[in-house]
């Protein structure tokens, strides 16, 4: 740096402050990179913790990812052959890929942290929920994800091959589409009677996610009444003997229902309010 500056036959004064400046930008930038590594390393990762609607945040994906969150939902529509994130038709905007705003970012951390989102795990869940046409929308995604199959958990001919980042599909689900494939990096977020029928491996169907509201009565206030407890507590074990993880939407925003369903052992807990449900589960897991 300071040979070039001499090779410019600049007056001696003017070579000091440019060598200086260049520098000094040089710290600063070593600095916040430093910073940024020390901010990421000090995340404590929350295998519970799932971000509902994550687009809808600041910044999609990296506020749940400065939380510890280890499951993230984004809304799409295909539009030509991209996959745009949103929840409504209405609020589709052409910048708002699938590819930009979750998938690159990932493939970054992975590349970063040698194979995992992040420094020491654990696994990490991608839920996309389609909300156009099943099909149509699988088709632009199984092209899109392709590129991205360093990263993606994959079912093939040796089975399983487990990675830093699982697709699960919500929503509008092609389940049939996928049972035939041989090899995909895509998986199908299950309902109650999936799992009351058994008929998918697990292989398919990881998850089973249901709307809380439609099953519970509890609003996350008050006492927990024995008769929805040992229902709650019955669906997560038969889950978990089939091998597959529980989730349900529409859930109350609670500290009280925080604590009692990761007490139950409720796999992923749906939350909008990313600070409030980290400081909880990071208590949980210090304190258990």
């Amino acid at each position: 740096m300071f040979a070039s500056c001499r090779k410019n036959q600049l007056p001696e004064f003017m070579m000091i402050h440019v060598c200086l400046f260049f520098f000094r930008a040089l710290c600063v930038g070593l600095a916040f990179t430093l910073q940024s590594a020390c901010l990421e390393a000090e995340v404590t990762p929350l295998p519970n913790a799932h971000a509902h609607n994550d687009y809808h945040h600041p910044r999609p994906l990296l506020d749940a990812l400065d939380a510890g969150f280890c499951s993230v939902e984004a809304d799409v529509f295909v539009v030509g052959t991209q996959l745009l994130v949103a929840h409504d038709r209405v609020d589709v905007k052409p910048g708002n890929t699938l590819k930009d705003l979750y998938l690159e970012p990932l493939l970054k951390r992975h590349k970063m942290n040698s194979g995992s989102i992040y420094p020491e795990g654990p696994a990490f869940y991608l839920m996309i929920d389609f909300k156009s046409e099943a099909e149509s929308t699988y088709a632009v995604l199984r092209d899109l994800l392709s590129d991205y199959r360093e990263m993606l958990t994959e079912y093939g001919s040796k089975g399983m091959q487990y990675r830093s980042v699982t697709v699960v599909i919500s929503g509008n689900r092609p389940t049939e589409t996928l049972a035939r494939e041989k090899l995909r990096y895509a998986f199908i977020d299950g309902r109650l009677s999936d799992l009351d029928k058994n008929e998918h491996p697990v292989s398919l169907i990881p998850w089973i996610s249901e709307s809380w509201r439609s099953h519970f009565n509890w609003n996350g206030r008050g006492e927990f009444t024995s008769t929805e407890k040992v229902k709650l507590n019955q669906w997560i074990k038969k889950a978990h003997t089939q091998g597959r993880k529980v989730r349900f939407w529409a859930t109350p925003e609670t500290v009280n229902f925080w604590k009692t369903v990761y007490e139950a052992k409720l796999d992923f807990i749906n939350t909008d309010k990313l600070k409030r449900l980290q400081q909880v589960l990071s208590d949980l897991q210090t304190n258990p």
